[in-house]
This record gives structure tokens, C-alpha cells and sequence, in this order.
């Protein structure tokens, strides 16, 4: 396992360089950080010149990129056009943004795999076609129409949630946002549980632990479902990094100001910056969460060893 734990942290160590490479020359390459400093103004030719040669944009991006990456390493990432640092804005939004992603996560997996193992275990009966068309429902409407009738009925009408976030970003105020950002990856849990489990029930092992006289509530909890949940596992590992990534649309709806909010805040604002940052550390959250998957498979999975 320790062998196989160095092997996949070496691996992730040219996807790590490569990605943020291809992220640092998009940002930089396909737009002019100096003029968007100056929005709708022409800066000085002069003064221009001064700030290229400040922020080392007329060197080659490679050389750029190896004085960003030299600066990550020693915990700069830089400084956005508003002066303020980006990794001042790191510590104030990622902080809000994990505090929605693990309320999302836990709504995602406690309902989508519920309604996944209850629908696979009654296939083809009216339970199973309710949660097909429920889920078919989830992923057919937008995030931002979910998202804004939700805030308008249940937090403005009926008053049973917070309309929108206050600056303390409590987590009772998230569970409104959480099940916005779930929706949609809650449905594809649901389905991907419910097919995992419908397949697994008619394995042979199935059919052996029943024959064996052995409660139906060990035979779900401990053999189907373990088997099941292992493409689960993968789907909801890679789908932390998406949460986190993707809030931008519920972080603009609830008012947060997180990781969405900055990202946002940048592409508008032309930031550059802020979006390579912030971006870096979503690379990273995306390759630690591989990595945490595929460790868990043999929790779940016994006959799978690391060599």
C-alpha cells in the first residue's frame, strides 16, 4: 500500500504541471492583464510598459510559469490587480465554499444513494419508476432555475430557510444552497446506485449469502451493498472537486462568497491572477480526491490489493 501510495503521488506530479501549464497559458496568453487593469480607459504607453516589465509579462510564458510556480511553492500566489493578495482571498472563500461542499456532499449521498438502493431493490415496481422520473427531472432543469424558484418559494414565500447567506455563512443557512448544488449529482447517484444494485442483486454471492439463512439486512448492508457502491465511490470522488468548482451559479444565487463568487469576480474583471490561483487549488482538490478513491476500493472490495 505505502509503495502504491508513492507510485500514485509521483504520477500525479506531471498532471499537476502539465494541467495548471495549460490553465496558466489560457489565462495569460488569450487575454492583456494590463488593459484589463485599466478597464475601459487606455493606460499610458509608458506606464504600461513599467507594469509589464513589474509583473514579468514580457518574458516567455514557460519563463512566467516557472516564476508563478516558483512563487506557489514558497505560499504566493500572486497579488490581484486590486492589490489585495490572492492567497488573502484563498483563506477568506475557501473557507465558505467547503463548508456548502460538505453540506452538498452529504445531501448527495445520503439521499441520492437512499432513493438508489430503494429504487434498485424494488426494479420495475412503482417505486423505481418514481425515482427514475425524479431523477430525470432534477437533471432536465438548470441549476440557476432551481436554484432562484427554490430561494423565491421555500426561503422568500415560506419562510422555512434563509433567502440568502449572511456574512457568518452558518451551516444552517447552507442546506438550502447544499440541495441546489446536490441536484443534479444527486440524480446521477441515484441512478448510478440503482443500476449497480439492480445488477448485483441476481450475482451468485447474492443468492449464496440468502440461501445461507442469513438476515436480508446483512445480505443488503454487508455484501450487495459494498460490491455496488464501488462506482459510486468513483463518481463521488471526482464529483468533490465539481462541487467546489462548480458553485459559481448557487454562490451568485445565495449571496456567498466563496470560491464561485472569486472565480467569477476574475473572469469578469479579466483577473488573472485570481483565476490561475484559485484554479491551482482546484487542480489539486480534484487529485487528492482521486487518490482518496482509489484507496478506498479496497475497503470496499477486499479481493482488490495494492501492490
Amino acid at each position: 500500500m505505502g509503495r502504491y501510495v508513492i507510485r500514485r503521488l509521483l504520477q500525479m506530479v506531471p498532471v499537476f504541471i502539465g494541467t495548471t501549464f495549460l490553465i496558466f497559458v489560457m489565462v495569460y496568453a488569450l487575454g492583456d492583464p494590463v488593459a484589463a487593469m485599466f478597464g475601459d480607459r487606455t493606460p499610458d504607453p509608458a506606464t504600461a510598459a513599467q507594469i509589464r516589465e513589474s509583473l514579468h509579462l514580457n518574458d516567455p510564458l514557460w519563463s512566467q510559469y516557472l516564476q508563478y510556480m516558483a512563487g506557489i511553492f514558497q505560499g504566493d500566489f500572486g497579488t490581484a490587480f486590486n492589490g489585495t493578495p490572492v492567497a488573502e482571498l484563498m483563506g477568506s472563500a475557501f473557507p465558505n465554499t467547503v463548508k456548502l461542499t460538505l453540506v452538498a456532499f452529504a445531501i448527495e449521498v445520503v439521499v441520492g444513494v437512499g432513493l438508489g438502493v430503494v429504487a434498485g431493490l424494488r426494479r420495475g415496481r412503482f417505486v423505481d419508476t418514481g425515482v427514475l422520473v425524479f431523477t430525470l427531472l432534477v437533471i432536465s432543469i438548470p441549476t440557476f432555475v432551481t436554484g432562484y424558484l427554490l430561494q423565491y418559494f421555500v426561503g422568500v414565500k415560506l419562510g422555512w430557510a434563509a433567502p440568502a447567506v449572511s456574512v457568518d455563512v452558518r451551516i444552517d443557512e447552507l442546506i438550502l444552497p447544499g440541495i441546489v448544488l446536490a441536484g443534479v449529482s444527486l440524480a446521477y447517484v441515484a441512478r448510478l446506485t440503482r443500476t449497480s444494485i439492480a445488477e448485483n442483486i441476481r450475482s451468485d454471492y447474492i443468492r449464496t449469502a440468502t440461501a445461507k439463512g442469513l438476515p436480508r439486512r446483512r445480505v443488503v448492508g454487508v455484501h450487495l451493498l459494498r460490491n455496488s457502491l464501488i462506482p459510486v465511490i468513483t463518481f463521488l470522488g471526482t464529483d468533490i472537486g465539481a462541487l467546489m468548482g462548480g458553485a459559481i451559479v448557487t454562490e451568485r444565487i445565495f449571496n456567498i462568497q466563496g470560491v464561485g463568487y472569486q472565480l467569477y469576480q476574475g473572469i469578469l474583471r479579466q483577473n488573472s491572477p485570481t483565476v490561475v490561483g484559485f484554479v491551482t487549488i482546484l487542480v489539486v482538490v480534484f487529485l487528492a480526491a482521486n487518490l482518496i478513491v482509489d484507496l478506498l476500493y479496497a475497503v470496499l472490495d477486499p479481493r482488490i490489493r495494492y501492490a
